[in-house]
């Protein structure tokens, strides 16, 4: 199928769907007609906007403003409202990124609709179930036509699942053409901390911090758990001094189990509000090591060099420990202090850049579909 003279309509929902869709609409602009829904999944309006702008992304034609909620009742609002936007504009093509609800709602309506759904970012797995993230990419990528993936492990994933070679197309990683079209962007950690009224010794940002983000259900949802973490990360800051943006699921959960106080009594914690893309492309590309559960962040480390952290049990991204800089320690405190102590002591994981990430995937993805 030629997608030339058709149009496509491009799904977002989140900010991880925000960094991954810009340099997909900037290869195809001006090839093939874009329509861009934005879910509303998140619903922080000034945070969109700021990565909007950063990311020069054009203001969204259509937004469905579905906003917070359980998984089934985001997932069914979604669907319910982006059907009627189908039947009025009748694309060629559904294209769909990473694994929020938004995609498998809007790939199910898409296929549903017998309109082709292109699947980027698939392929990837963790083998964990109960991550709800796992269910939306295994159904996402049964329903595509088109499954761009960004690691060559994932083509044997698909195939194990039944997927024809022939819907497969290797074309690397859509993160890293963003990262590297705005590396030379990046805000300096300094001007982000003054810009939020931290006060932090100029001396301790010379590559002597740590980044610390954290929002996977399985460590904000359990407040022991939380609880069990804030401690193990301020033990750590004994050692370095900690970055900590708080995602929204995670400043409400810490409100909601008075847990902020530790954050509060920790001197060498500095946490901040959501910081945006630029931002935290600073912070990352300019910090000793980073901590996280973030699945976008494991790469983004990789292609900077930055040796990272990951307080998880699983992945999904295993080319990130196998070629770049990712360690896998869950959140057992023995196993994240020796790794933090092999960081600081040795600088962790050098790695290489994995295979096709490159700053080029967008374009291989535009030639593909355009045929």
């Amino acid at each position: 199928m030629s997608l030339t003279n058709k149009k496509i309509m491009c799904i977002v929902g989140a900010r991880p769907n925000f960094i991954k869709i810009a340099p997909i609409m900037g290869a195809l602009n001006g090839a093939v007609p874009l329509t861009l829904v934005h879910t509303g999944q998140h619903y922080d309006s000034a945070m969109q906007e700021l990565f909007f702008q950063q990311l020069g992304i054009p203001k969204p034609d259509i937004n469905l403003e579905v906003g917070s909620g359980n998984h089934g009742w985001q997932t069914g609002t979604i669907m319910q409202r982006f059907e009627p936007i189908i039947d009025e504009n009748n694309p060629s093509l559904v294209l769909v990124v990473g694994d929020v609800n938004s995609t498998i709602a809007c790939a199910l309506v898409a296929a549903k609709k017998q309109i082709p759904v292109a699947h980027v970012e698939a392929g990837l797995r963790s083998f964990d179930r109960s991550m709800p993230e796992e269910i939306n990419r295994v159904l996402t990528d049964q329903l595509s036509d088109f499954l761009f993936t960004t690691e060559r492990s994932a083509k044997e994933n698909l195939l194990q699942e039944g997927i024809e070679e022939k819907r497969i197309h290797f074309v690397g990683n859509v993160m890293i053409d963003s990262l590297q079209n705005h590396r030379l962007k990046a805000i300096p950690p300094i001007e982000t901390l003054k810009n939020l009224n931290k006060k932090i010794l100029l001396k301790e940002l010379n590559k002597n911090y740590a980044v610390l983000t954290l929002h996977r259900p399985a460590n904000v949802d359990n407040p022991l758990v939380l609880r069990d973490i804030l401690l193990l990360v301020q033990s750590i800051s004994e050692q370095i001094p900690i970055i900590f943006p708080l995602h929204p699921r995670t400043n409400a959960a810490l409100k909601k189990n008075g847990l902020l106080e530790i954050l509060e009594q920790s001197l060498n914690i500095i946490f901040t509000p959501p910081v945006g893309y630029l931002e935290m492309l600073g912070l990352m590309d300019r910090a000793k090591l980073v901590l996280t559960d973030s699945g976008g962040i494991q790469e983004e480390t990789t292609a900077l060099g930055v040796p990272c952290i990951t307080l998880r049990d699983n992945t999904e991204r295993p080319i990130t420990v196998e070629e770049g800089t990712n360690t896998i320690v869950g959140t057992n405190p023995n196993q994240v202090m020796v790794a933090v102590h092999d960081v600081l002591a040795t600088g962790g994981k050098t790695g290489c850049i994995p295979e096709l990430w490159d700053g080029k995937a967008a374009f291989r993805i535009k030639e593909i579909l355009l045929n």
